[in-house]
């Protein structure tokens, strides 16, 4: 008779992330409350079972969400809900396939809705400088350079034409890293494969433009879902690639 398999393995990073929701929690809920001193890494080893690698991880991702502080030599502490600084998505947080994907993700929901808004809204001077955006996507890559600071500029425009203030906040605190290949792909001349494939991204920008431009909300979301989930998918492929 076999015997049952060994459960898998989990990995150091879904081990982090388990550790900052149990701390998270206990912030949240108050047994950890602004000002008190997290316990020391032995004993947060200790306590969850875990290596000195995953706890590291686990502060650092606190400290990105604001919700503690290191000082050196003294220890972590909580800064309190209230005391958490404005939404970022930090350099650090964009270093793995699998970061730009959740990244992806998220914009797929804003900038979705972003489309749609910016349809029904947009002003001739919006399509002026969404327009003017393109063109300087498309001079960048037909003169073999990337694009990358051009097409964030198209979706800020983007999220200017929805006259919501908001969402053209939200994405200048995102800024151009949210453009995957800003973070994963080398810079450098382009070969002239990474031409034609930018040439197919920009024309689901012009799609994404002919639908706002002809106040279409629903071909504007449907462009512009279509646009990110195909970079999302292009990202899971290489991650399947590599795994």
């Amino acid at each position: 008779m076999n015997s049952p398999a060994a459960p898998a393995r989990r990995r150091p990073r879904t081990l982090a992330l388990e550790l900052v929701d149990s701390l998270g929690q206990r912030i949240r809920d108050g047994r950890l409350q602004a000002g008190d001193k997290l316990p020391t890494e032995a004993a947060i080893m200790a306590e969850f079972e875990v290596s000195r690698t995953v706890v590291r991880e686990a502060i650092s991702k606190l400290q990105a969400a604001g919700l503690v502080e290191t000082r050196h030599g003294i220890g972590t502490f909580v800064l309190g809900i209230g005391d958490a600084p404005a939404f970022k998505i930090t350099p650090e947080q964009f270093s793995t396939l699998q970061d730009v994907i959740a990244v992806l993700e998220l914009r797929i929901g804003l900038e979705t809705e972003a489309a749609g808004l910016a349809a029904q809204r947009r002003s001739e001077a919006n399509l002026t400088q969404m327009r003017a955006a393109l063109g300087a996507v498309v001079a960048a890559v037909e003169a073999g350079q990337d694009a990358v600071a051009a097409d964030f500029q198209f979706h800020l425009e983007i999220a200017r034409a929805t006259q919501n203030s908001h969402f053209a906040e939200l994405m200048n605190t995102l800024g151009s890293q949210i453009i995957p290949r800003a973070r994963l792909e080398p810079a450098g001349e382009l070969s002239a494969e990474r031409q034609a494939y930018l040439r197919r991204v920009n024309g689901e920008h012009e799609n994404i433009f002919d639908a706002i431009a002809a106040q279409d909300p629903d071909a504007a979301r449907a462009a512009m879902r279509t646009h990110l989930t195909n970079s999302r998918e292009r990202r899971r492929r290489a991650q399947a690639d590599l795994g």
